[in-house]
């Protein structure tokens, strides 16, 4: 013999469960920092001494947004192997273990560099460049990338977005010319916080200085 359940009972039910689950507050929406990087250079010691000098130190010009990470008063020019340059090319900081060169597409065609779409530290099969500091010069047999699309974002934020490190997510840009950057990839640690980087090129397709709303999605 079947038990009879009270239509009243479940419709009980169903409103408690509903109560329930209006009480828990939302996650607030992280605030999303979208930027561009332009041309810049990451140098080793060996490197930052060669161009600069024997003991020579990175002096911060700004902080920028991700912690720890600088922009510097030094600068260098960049030489293609088409004998053109390009002067005045940022350093950031701090010194890393390894020295790399990210470019802006028309900043690699001007130059005449088949350079690849990479994330930082990539360097396998990159072509490389010359380097000229106040202190000298140097040539690099491979390091220089175009920076892929990315987004930074602490585990809390990923959370947020339901991914993981090495995810693709899309930015969404509303804006005169805007548009959607698809295969943003998620890089993910307790030292990050939620930031996108779009080279000059992208910034641009996308009238970025005038958008009127940025967004991610999945």
């Amino acid at each position: 013999m079947s038990a009879q359940v009270d239509p009243r009972q479940i419709e009980t039910l169903v409103r408690q469960a509903l109560a329930q689950l209006g009480s828990v507050p939302a996650a607030p929406v992280p605030r999303l920092v979208v930027n561009v990087s332009a041309r810049h250079v990451h140098l080793n010691q060996r490197a930052l001494e060669t161009l600069f000098g024997k003991g020579a130190q990175l002096k911060v010009l700004k902080p920028l947004y991700q912690e720890g990470a600088f922009a510097a008063e030094e600068t260098v020019t960049v030489f293609g192997p088409r004998q053109q340059m390009i002067a005045h090319v940022r350093v950031l900081g701090p010194l890393r273990e390894y020295s790399q060169v990210e470019l802006a597409f028309t900043d690699a065609r001007f130059l005449g560099i088949d350079a690849p779409v990479r994330l930082s530290g990539d360097h396998r099969d990159t072509p490389g460049c010359f380097l000229v500091g106040p202190a000298g010069g140097m040539e690099f047999r491979s390091g220089v990338i175009r920076a892929a699309r990315h987004v930074h974002m602490s585990p809390t934020e990923a959370q947020y977005y339901g991914v993981k490190a090495g995810d693709l997510m899309r930015l969404v840009v509303e804006s005169e010319q805007g548009g959607v950057l698809e295969g943003l990839i998620c890089r993910i640690s307790d030292k990050e916080k939620l930031e996108v980087h779009l080279d000059t090129d992208e910034g641009n397709a996308v009238d970025l200085v005038r958008a009127r709303k940025v967004y991610l999605e999945k």
